[in-house]
């Protein structure tokens, strides 16, 4: 069974005038079909706009289709006896963990969703106990939220997540609004989870240094996937990268570069180590 499967998912946005009236409509998924496996580390790319977060938003049910379909974990989230099975199947990390941590204790915010799913009190304060060792932020349960890094909040939100048992966390642009070093903080606990619990990773974002290392990667542009591959097909391509106004490790341009001037390295070079030792082996 598939973690994730779309077939032909449409979503559109209604547009509506001062009254109130729809005027109009505007396709922000557009027939978009995939398959996710279970346990794959999965990354999401595409421009603003281009309708990555209406995607990710069908994943837990916040959206349902137009038209086609989104099954997660078998479900149809479109059926409403569903939904609560689907939210706990596939948590949401969003851009910013000040919009989802809402109590005034670590540890408590972190038991909130296990206990609005009557999950009885102990096993709940086991949840959160092994949630906050997994992402590194078992020393702050009994601290206040506000008091955190920004990393550190988001490590809380995805504790939070974690708490509910999911088979899938998706992650939308959650290292958005964090320095150089929260991001890798926050992509280094996700990475550890995913080895430990074996559950499926899904990741937006802008950054493609974080990519380097997903299973497969979706590019998206205006509601279509116009690209999907390993990272190293999908950064062999920089031109139509550039093409669809994405960014590209600065790592693969450099390969790129050097490559279009002639010297014998190969397309899709994502690590400075690896272009490193290409180098070396041509002297």
């Amino acid at each position: 069974m598939k973690m994730i499967k779309t077939d032909k998912l449409v979503f559109e946005y209604a547009k509506r005038d001062e009254e109130g009236n729809i005027i109009g409509k505007s396709r922000a998924i557009d027939e978009v079909s995939l398959d996710i496996e279970p346990g794959q580390f999965i990354a999401i790319l595409g421009h603003n706009g281009s309708g990555k977060s209406t995607l990710a938003k069908h994943m837990n049910a916040l959206l349902v289709p137009s038209d086609g379909t989104m099954w997660v974990d078998g479900m149809d989230t479109k059926e409403d006896e569903h939904l609560w099975d689907v939210r706990q199947s596939a948590g949401m990390v969003f851009q910013n963990p000040d919009n989802q941590i809402i109590g005034t204790v670590v540890e408590e915010d972190v038991g909130f969703g296990p206990e609005n799913l009557g999950v009885p009190t102990e096993e709940i304060w086991q949840r959160v106990e092994d949630s906050l060792k997994a992402v590194g932020m078992i020393e702050y349960r009994h601290h206040s939220p506000n008091k955190l890094s920004g990393g550190q909040k988001q490590r809380v939100a995805i504790a939070g997540v974690m708490a509910m048992r999911p088979k899938c966390i998706v992650l939308d642009e959650p290292t958005a609004m964090l320095d150089p070093n929260g991001r890798k903080e926050v992509l280094r606990s996700v990475m550890e989870l995913r080895k430990r619990e074996h559950i499926t990773v899904i990741l937006i974002t802008h950054y493609m240094e974080e990519v380097v290392d997903a299973d497969h990667v979706f590019v998206m542009d205006h509601g279509h996937v116009v690209m999907q591959g390993t990272p190293r097909e999908i950064f062999s391509q920089v031109d139509t990268l550039k093409h669809y106004r994405l960014d590209v490790p600065q790592v693969t341009i450099l390969a790129d570069e050097l490559r279009k001037r002639g010297l014998d390295i190969p397309a899709g070079v994502l690590k400075k180590e690896e272009l490193v030792e290409i180098l070396c082996r041509l002297n």
